[in-house]
């Protein structure tokens, strides 16, 4: 093994927005793309399981992990310039996103500004389809490498190949077999802002023409300045960020449910709507609720909080009596967004 250091016994705590305890038998950060086949082989040898993690924000630690973390420290960043409008940004699957759409909006470059502030690593978020106001990653995903686990090989996947939807991919259905180590996305110094989108619309709606009044980093900004208020920081109150999907539904169950609920929030979602997952929490009384280790934020009932000493199995208790509460009153389904890992 001489790519990367595998070191015993590792505290995840730190490794986890959510501050959940755990530990993993063996951990190694992966800083090189040839790491990858040497530490799973390592790991077949000895007959280990292997998580891969990149910033801790989309996952609820249940338990300590017995077998090995590989934590992504891929760093890469680079323009590829392709025309006057268009370039193409490359990115190590262990960059920041969020520091990363500071660096393109800063060089004038349009496509990600609405997902600032988005917790995590550039690997990370193709899994996700990260989105935000009106935008998602598959609108600006050109391709990706990625490690084939079953076929033992890195594999360059386009924009179509990864099956990206809401919040869903290929990988996150295949969660074990793919190991995502570069991210190349195409951007523009041209292309429309997306400013129909709730907060964004009411700070904008009155601006003539916002593509020429506007820089992608003022749009990133106020983003940002919207994110702060309505989602707790993590390093302040360990939160994985939105814990549910808005559930998308037919436009016959919006108009059924508005006839109990008239002021129930809906969004077109192609030939159906996407409710606001938020405002169905509330209406069941769970905004601000605090337990003794866990609870629901404040500001943004979408967002579970862990006040500290508690444990993944007690999040997971709180999150399926909201889910059950929701399904009784709205019959609609609630899916978590984050994945629940350990094996102790």
């Amino acid at each position: 093994m001489n790519r990367a250091v595998i070191e015993e016994r590792v505290d995840l705590q730190a490794r986890n927005t959510l501050r959940l305890p755990g530990q993993a038998t063996w951990f190694a950060r992966v800083r090189q793309d040839e790491a990858i086949p040497e530490l799973f082989s390592w790991a077949e040898e000895q007959g280990l399981p292997v998580l891969v993690i990149g910033g801790g924000s989309n996952i609820v630690l249940r338990s300590g992990f017995r077998g090995l973390v590989l934590a992504m420290a891929i760093r890469e960043r680079h323009w590829a310039m392709l025309d006057s409008d268009t370039a193409r940004l490359t990115l190590g699957a262990g960059e920041n996103w969020h520091e990363t759409v500071l660096y393109a909006c800063k060089a004038g470059y349009r496509g990600i500004e609405n997902l600032a502030l988005i917790p995590g690593t550039v690997g990370a978020a193709p899994i996700q389809n990260i989105g935000a106001y009106g935008a998602e990653l598959s609108q600006v995903l050109h391709n990706l490498e990625a490690w084939d686990r079953r076929e033992s090989r890195f594999r360059t996947f386009t924009c179509d190949d990864c099956g990206l939807g809401y919040r869903d991919s290929c990988f996150k259905q295949d969660p074990e077999r793919f190991v995502i180590t570069r991210v190349r996305l195409t951007l523009s110094r041209h292309r429309s802002f997306q400013l129909s989108y709730g907060e964004l619309a009411e700070e904008y709606g009155h601006l003539k023409d916002p593509d020429s009044e506007l820089t992608p980093l003022a749009v990133a900004k106020t983003v940002s300045d919207i994110r702060r208020r309505k989602l707790p920081d993590p390093s302040f109150l360990p939160n994985a960020g939105s814990f549910f999907k808005n559930p998308v539904v037919s436009p016959e169950t919006v108009a059924d449910l508005r006839k109990t609920w008239p002021e129930l929030v809906a969004y077109p979602e192609n030939d159906n709507y996407k409710l606001a997952a938020g405002w169905l929490i509330d209406q069941c009384g769970w905004k601000g609720y605090r337990g003794s280790h866990v609870g629901v934020h404040s500001r943004q009932a979408l967002v579970l909080i862990h006040h500290g000493n508690g444990t993944g199995d007690e999040l997971l208790e709180l999150a399926e009596r909201i889910r059950e509460d929701v399904r009784k009153r709205f019959g609609v389904i609630l899916e978590m967004e984050p994945r629940v890992v350990g094996n102790e």
